[in-house]
């Protein structure tokens, strides 16, 4: 007999093999192919997997190796110069997309203080969608790439003070608890950056014949200050992406990124198949229309609202409305939002499925709008199809 942690791997790869090939033939989005298959054999469906939040964390490293392996491509002075460019812009369309989410869920029948958790907790763009969605060159090497890296950084510190907030049940002590939050990711930048300088790459270089040794190194590196971080108050991905800048300074951070590719695939359908197997088709159904009249208005709002702060700053019309496209959904953040907030009792049950659905509605509308009108990995049209 197959162990049970086995057992739920083995359905989980066989049977994303089977729902991808079959999302390919019907020249559907592979990323679709990960989330239906979670809500087939989740909880909520078959049942075959029972346990959606073991799944879901360990999918976390997913996203923890994306951000590191971006930050390996990131050296730190153009990183400074890009975030300081998009600081203002990134602010005043988050205010925007909230104010957007809250007028909305206060028309349709929500409560104030839910609406407003409501709308700050979709006003957040996904890192995960919208970096797989990307071509890697794209990414790495061309403005559209690093302009959206900096804009989903800002938003993930902008996310971990809402968080806090949210978990403390209050806007007590505000200017402290953001005080500290900065001083703190201050502090773990700074150390990580002495430890890669004086230590790290002195051992790398010297056992680089050995890649066994190098794949290890910098796993380890990276899990480390991710774990620094969550210990900190901040969050893992803001770890590993500031472990991955400091590591862009060693000789061979390429070489190291192109290794860790294939784990980061591994965990990202993990993660892709959680977001299916934590989704409740019967409670969904009964917040179906706010659910799409949110989902509708993000996706008009989002596009054309970064669009104008992007052209505001003198970007390109064209890289501008890709930007938009690109960063046009709703975030991971969003749901540990709804969580926070359900948990410290600011919110009805209800309120936190809404949020729960309209991330998922804009993953998948998100999905087909990027794949069928710009180049990602895993189009389904051989021209469009780059990384």
């Amino acid at each position: 007999m197959l162990d049970h942690t086995i057992l739920q791997f083995v359905l989980i790869f066989a049977g994303a093999a089977l729902f991808s090939t079959l999302f390919l033939f019907l020249k559907q989005p592979i990323i679709l192919a990960y989330i239906v298959l979670g809500i087939f054999v989740g909880p909520k469906g078959l049942g075959l997997i029972s346990d959606a939040e073991q799944i879901e964390q360990l999918a976390h490293i997913g996203i923890i190796l994306l951000l590191f392996l971006i930050g390996l491509n990131f050296q730190p002075a153009k990183l400074v110069g890009l975030l300081g460019r998009v600081g203002l812009v990134t602010l005043a369309t988050c205010l925007l997309f909230m104010s957007v989410g809250l007028v909305a869920a206060m028309v349709l029948g929500y409560p104030f203080i839910d609406s407003l958790i409501i709308g700050a907790a979709l006003m957040f763009s996904s890192t995960i969608v919208s970096l797989k969605l990307i071509p890697t060159t794209q990414l790495h090497h061309h403005h559209v790439g690093k302009m959206m890296i900096s804009v989903l950084l800002l938003q993930d510190v902008i996310a971990i003070v809402l968080i806090v907030l949210v978990a403390e049940g209050g806007m007590d002590n505000i200017t402290l608890s953001v005080a500290l939050l900065l001083l703190k990711l201050v502090a773990l930048s700074v150390l990580s950056f002495v430890f890669v300088r004086f230590v790290i790459t002195g051992l790398l270089l010297k056992f680089d014949v050995i890649k066994e040794h190098t794949f290890v190194m910098a796993l380890g590196w990276g899990l480390l200050v991710a774990g620094a971080a969550d210990m900190l108050g901040l969050s893992l991905e803001m770890g590993a992406f500031i472990a991955g800048v400091s590591l862009a300074t060693v000789p061979i951070a390429l070489v190291i990124a192109e290794e860790l590719k294939p784990l980061r695939d591994f965990f990202l359908i993990m993660f892709f198949f959680s977001i299916g197997a934590e989704f409740d088709l019967v409670v969904s159904q009964q917040l179906l229309v706010p659910g799409l009249v949110i989902t509708a208005l993000l996706m008009v709002a989002k596009p054309l609202i970064f669009k104008w702060g992007f052209k505001a700053i003198g970007e390109q019309p064209q890289n501008s409305a890709e930007l938009g496209v690109r960063l046009g959904q709703a975030s991971e953040f969003s749901l540990l939002i709804a969580f926070s907030a359900l948990a410290s009792g600011l919110i009805e049950e209800r309120s936190s499925y809404l949020i729960q659905l309209v991330v998922m509605l804009t993953f998948v509308a998100s999905t087909y709008w990027v794949v069928n009108a710009y180049p990602t990995p895993i189009s389904y049209k051989r021209g469009q199809r780059k990384d």
